[in-house]
């Protein structure tokens, strides 16, 4: 959510935000509901002073024994008392009209963010690790059934885009979202929730969701949504809150399930885990005073690739161009960690700086050490540490044997129980 104040304040550098991200200038318009918005306030104000006015002389004139006067001011009030609501009812449509356009713009790009139309347009600004050498290497859905990866199970009783996972494999799915949630907890000082998966519609227009992106979401009955990621949960945690700066910053992170329809993504990664309506996602969420929240991107990103270098994966850093930057983000560096099978880097994590974009929609505000009276708002972060299902996908292709086995990573076995998998 933008600031209508730092709109008035300078039109031309909102505007030149919004280019770099594809839009067509918006602050005429924006200015010119603020405006009309303003106007209707400054009247309500002078007819709620007139009418007290006028109702204390109206004591007074019949007092005086002023009938005429009386009459006059009576009038005067009971045109008043009918023309306020409708001052109030027009101020509350223009201020509606004029939230929602503000709550559908996507958030500012930072200065050091590189100008892209798409994914062609990112940066690599780091690679780790060496790929190893595999003869003819397989992609999972070729080789993983035998370890217990079955699809066509859960395609009868779900649909396509639906996994069950059987034995050592599941097993071995389990292994990783746990070494994830102790490495971030135990390591990098992030505190474990176990959040609600169910929200109410206001939890994901907090976090931006809502309303741009409903068509990708599972809705209930009862008008609750399931999460498309603990993002939402996380960071709702501070909702219509005002925090001390000494508690900051505050590192969430959970293991859940996630829910997507992905409906955008009719035809992309149809086989295998790669894309799925529902599989578990190990997020990180981080709540920071305003002058820390670059700073905190950093240190979530490299808690991300902490488990890809456990896991001796290799990766690769990208930072997002403005034209692959999601909704909420002022700056984005994606994770794409090495798929044998695919010949190429997919991403695994996306860890992002929403500046207080999301706190301004959530009203979440800290109070700055030394300042007993102002607040400001929060930043806040999230960052995936990591998806659960891509990398039980980068685990089985950089790990595969020539007899279809699968070596466990070191890091893993403690959890796992397990040195490989093996095919039925």
């Amino acid at each position: 959510m933008h600031d209508i104040r730092l709109i008035r304040d300078d039109p031309a550098a909102f505007d030149a935000g919004l280019a770099r991200r594809g839009l067509a200038p918006e602050s005429d318009a924006l200015l010119a509901h603020d405006a009309d918005r303003r106007r209707l306030a400054t009247e309500l104000q002078a007819a709620q002073t007139r009418r007290n006015e006028a109702s204390k002389a109206i004591g007074a004139a019949k007092a005086a024994r002023d009938d005429a006067t009386a009459a006059d001011l009576m009038a005067e009030v009971a045109t008043l008392k009918v023309r306020m609501p409708e001052l109030e009812a027009e101020s509350a449509r223009i201020g509606d009209t004029l939230d929602a356009r503000l709550a559908a713009l996507p958030n500012l790009p930072a200065a050091d963010v590189p100008d892209g139309v798409d994914e062609a347009g990112n940066v690599e600004v780091k690679r780790w690790g060496t790929p190893r050498p595999i003869d003819t290497p397989r992609e999972h859905p070729d080789f993983a059934p035998a370890l217990g990866l079955d699809f066509e199970a859960a395609a009868a009783m779900s649909g396509a885009r639906f996994a069950v996972l059987r034995g050592q494999m599941a097993r071995l799915n389990r292994a990783l979202g746990q070494f994830m949630l102790d490495r971030q907890t135990e390591r990098n000082g992030y505190i474990e929730v176990a959040p609600p998966l169910l929200v109410r519609g206001d939890a994901l227009f907090g976090t931006g969701q809502l309303p741009k992106f409903a068509d990708d979401l599972f809705r209930t009955t009862d008008d609750r949504w399931l999460i498309p990621t603990a993002e939402v949960s996380l960071t709702n945690l501070v909702r219509d809150s005002i925090l001390d700066e000494t508690a900051l910053p505050l590192r969430y992170t959970a293991l859940t399930p996630c829910f997507r329809s992905e409906a955008g993504a009719a035809g992309r990664d149809t086989r295998g885990l790669i894309r799925q309506h529902q599989f578990e996602k190990v997020e990180m969420v981080a709540i920071v005073a305003a002058d820390r929240s670059m700073e905190e991107l950093e240190r979530m990103t490299q808690a991300a690739e902490s488990i890809l270098e456990a896991l001796d994966l290799p990766y690769r850093r990208l930072l997002l161009c403005t034209g692959d930057m999601g909704f909420t983000a002022l700056k984005t560096y994606d994770l794409e960690v090495w798929l044998p099978g695919q010949n190429r880097y997919r991403e695994i994590s996306s860890c992002s700086n929403c500046g207080d974009f999301q706190a301004r929609r959530m009203a979440a505000r800290y109070r700055p050490t030394g300042d007993a009276k102002g607040t400001r708002f929060v930043h806040t972060l999230n960052g995936s540490g990591l998806a659960v299902g891509r990398t039980l996908v980068a685990v089985l292709e950089n790990y595969q044997q020539p007899d279809g086995s699968v070596i466990v990573p070191d890091a893993l076995r403690p959890y796992a129980k397990l040195d490989r998998l093996d095919p039925a």
